[in-house]
C-alpha cells in the first residue's frame, strides 16, 4: 500500500474507548481499531467483555476490558476515570456504541423501559462525549464517533424510546461538532442499517417484517457487524480530519431506495 494512503488510516499509538464492545457492532469496531494500530479500552456490562478482548487480542496489550453499567452515572464516571488513568491522561478516539431497545406499543410503553433506553442510548452518549471532549480539548485533537441508527431518519414502529434516543444522538452529534470542530475535535455518527445482531432478533426471521425489510435493501441482505469496520476506521483516522458533523449511513442502500 502507498505510504501516504497507509498513513491516512494508521492508528498506531492512538488510545480509544469503545462502549458495548463485548459483541456485535462494538466488537467489530474494536477489532478494526486494533487492526489499524490503536489500543482500545473495551467497555462491557458483563464479564463476556473479558472473553471478547482475549479473542480479538490474545496478547492482552491492545484490547483492555472494563466493566460498567453505563445507565448508572456513577459507574460511567468511574470507568472513564479508570481508563484515562491507564491511558496516562490521553484519549484520541471515543466510540459511543452501547445501546439497548425495548419494544411496546406507544400507548403501553412502560416508563421504566423509556428511562432505561434513554439512559443508555442518549444520556450515556452525552456524558461520555462530554468527558472525552474535556480530555481532547487539552490535546487539540480527537475523534468522537457516535452510533446513530436508521431510526435517526425515520420513526419505526413500537420503538418510540429508541427512535427518540437515536434522533437525539444525531442532533447531539451535530451540536458537539459545531462547538468543537475549531478545536481539532471531529464529532460524527455512523447510522447502521438493518444489522444481524441481537438488537434485531425480533425482526430476523419474522415472516411479516423480514421480507419487507430485505425487499427495501438494494444490497439484498442483512448487514453484518463487520460491515461497519471500514467506516469506523475512516472516521477515527486522519483520513477524515475535515469531516465532522455528519451522520454516515451504513445501510446497504436502504435510505436511497
Amino acid at each position: 500500500m502507498d505510504n501516504f494512503v497507509y498513513n491516512l488510516f494508521d492508528l498506531s499509538g492512538r488510545k480509544a474507548i469503545v462502549t458495548g464492545a463485548a459483541k456485535g457492532i462494538g466488537r467489530s469496531i474494536a477489532e478494526a481499531l486494533i487492526s489499524a494500530g490503536a489500543t482500545v479500552a473495551c467497555i462491557g456490562r458483563r464479564d463476556n467483555v473479558k472473553e471478547t478482548c482475549q479473542e480479538i487480542d490474545p496478547t492482552g496489550k491492545k484490547a483492555l476490558p472494563f466493566l460498567a453499567d453505563l445507565s448508572e452515572r456513577e459507574q460511567l464516571d468511574r470507568v472513564f476515570g479508570e481508563i484515562i488513568e491507564v491511558f496516562n491522561g490521553k484519549l484520541d478516539i471515543l466510540v459511543n456504541n452501547a445501546g439497548i431497545t425495548k419494544r411496546h406499543k406507544p400507548e403501553e410503553f412502560p416508563r421504566e423501559d423509556w428511562d432505561a433506553v434513554m439512559n443508555v442510548n442518549l444520556n450515556a452518549v452525552w456524558f461520555l462525549a462530554q468527558l472525552a471532549g474535556q480530555v481532547m480539548l487539552q490535546e487539540g485533537y480527537g475523534k468522537i464517533i457516535n452510533i446513530a441508527s436508521l431510526n435517526s431518519f425515520f420513526g419505526g414502529t413500537t420503538v418510540p424510546a429508541y427512535t427518540a434516543a437515536k434522533g437525539g444522538v444525531a442532533a447531539l452529534t451535530k451540536a458537539l461538532s459545531n462547538d468543537w470542530a475549531e478545536h481539532g475535535i471531529c464529532v460524527n455518527a455512523l447510522a447502521p442499517g438493518y444489522i444481524a445482531t441481537s438488537l434485531n432478533t425480533a425482526l430476523m426471521g419474522n415472516p411479516d417484517r423480514e421480507p419487507k425489510i430485505l425487499a427495501r435493501i438494494p444490497k439484498g441482505r442483512w448487514g453484518q457487524p463487520d460491515d461497519l469496520k471500514g467506516a469506523a476506521i475512516f472516521l477515527a483516522s486522519h483520513a477524515s480530519d475535515y469531516v465532522t458533523g455528519i451522520i454516515l449511513p451504513v445501510d446497504g442502500g436502504y435510505l436511497g431506495a
